[in-house]
């Protein structure tokens, strides 16, 4: 393309998850082979000119860990609750949700998009980098309570407690806002699976089947996980998808980058685990929506339903008064999809305070 191009340089612009794919193709392309293009550590320098990263997810997504999960996201919970029949049983002869989630465990990209950094980026037990954003309808009803110097119309986030998004799924709403040494967790890592349940009429099978009673109950009973947990729950409950998905994507952050097992490329396209091209003329940009409530924790309950159904789901009956937790999720500032953590937080968080 520069060669046909007059000797210009391309200027690219990946797009949502395709900023993964084009972080691991400028460290694939100048690594050598095998593993890699063979173009030389120049490479990139000689024929990038720009990169323009729009909505990219760089950090994960926390739709997907819910999505893997549940096969739910918000819509989906709320769908469920207004209609409980219509997904939840054989309403049309079709177990929807146990296909969905059968047939989306099998796209190992959906597992590049799970959260990267841990419990460093994204938050612990009893902290987390973000504050509340509350929902378009609650900022609404505060705005209009306001006239004026009267205090009285303060904005009701600006009195509650910080929302603790570091517990991105929660157990129960006293899971999510207990202090850490009330919660009394059982660790399910380790935890004996019940025996398998064997059921002729499921017209689908998933891993939770084979979890068995016992293997569902160590879940729950675990109350709390966060971004350091996130990865291990899925290693529990859908091992196969998390061996297939580890072979090919990481999830930490470097201790030290000169270690040899980084030229792999399984971290190449985590950020935190890998080095940008040395192309110190290439520029890099990022566009990415703030502003907008996104999906950052969920509330879960345990579905007793029948034996072939998914025993977790969003808790859609749990809120709060200041909006932040709404139908069971827990909403931070992004771009509806991707919260402003993942896609460009530097670059939100050092700008004027402004309104955009």
């Amino acid at each position: 393309m520069v060669a046909t191009n007059g000797g210009k340089k391309a200027v690219i612009m990946p797009h949502s998850m395709g900023v993964f794919y084009f972080l691991h193709f400028m460290k694939w392309v100048e690594a050598p082979a095998p593993m890699g293009g063979g173009g030389g550590s120049d490479w990139c320098s000689n024929h990038i000119k720009a990169v323009v990263n729009i909505g990219g997810p760089f950090l994960g997504v926390l739709k997907v860990v819910s999505g893997l999960f549940s096969a739910e996201a918000k819509d989906i919970a709320v769908a469920r609750a207004i209609a409980p029949g219509f997904l939840d049983s054989d309403f049309f002869r079709f177990q929807t949700l146990q296909h969905v989630m059968r047939m989306s465990r099998t796209w190992d990209s959906t597992m590049s998009m799970i959260a990267k950094g841990g419990d460093t980026i994204w938050g612990g037990l009893d902290w987390s980098p973000e504050e509340c954003h509350p929902s378009n309808e609650r900022r609404h009803q505060n705005n209009d309570t306001q006239s004026g110097d009267d205090k009285e119309g303060e904005n009701i986030v600006s009195r509650t407690e910080k929302i603790n998004y570091g517990r991105i799924i929660s157990f129960g709403k006293d899971a999510a806002e207990l202090p850490p040494t009330e919660l009394g967790r059982f660790d399910f890592r380790g935890a004996v699976k019940g025996s398998r349940v064997m059921n002729s009429t499921c017209d689908v099978w998933t891993e939770y089947q084979e979890m068995g009673l016992g293997g569902v109950k160590a879940v729950a009973e675990y109350k709390v996980y966060t971004a350091g947990s996130i990865v291990d729950l899925p290693e529990y409950v859908a091992p196969k998808m998390l061996a297939r998905g580890s072979a090919d994507f990481s999830y930490g952050i470097a201790d030290d980058l000169d270690d040899p097992k980084y030229q792999h490329y399984r971290y190449w396209s985590n950020p935190l685990e890998t080095r940008l091209p040395n192309a110190p003329d290439m520029e890099i940009y990022f566009m990415y929506g703030v502003g907008i409530p996104t999906e950052r924790a969920y509330v879960y309950k345990l579905s007793h339903a029948a034996e072939c159904d998914i025993p977790f789901r969003i808790d859609t009956s749990t809120n709060d008064g200041n909006g932040c937790l709404q139908d069971g999720v827990y909403t931070a500032d992004g771009d509806e999809t991707v919260p402003v953590l993942s896609a460009g937080y530097m670059c939100e968080k050092a700008k004027p305070d402004l309104t955009l």
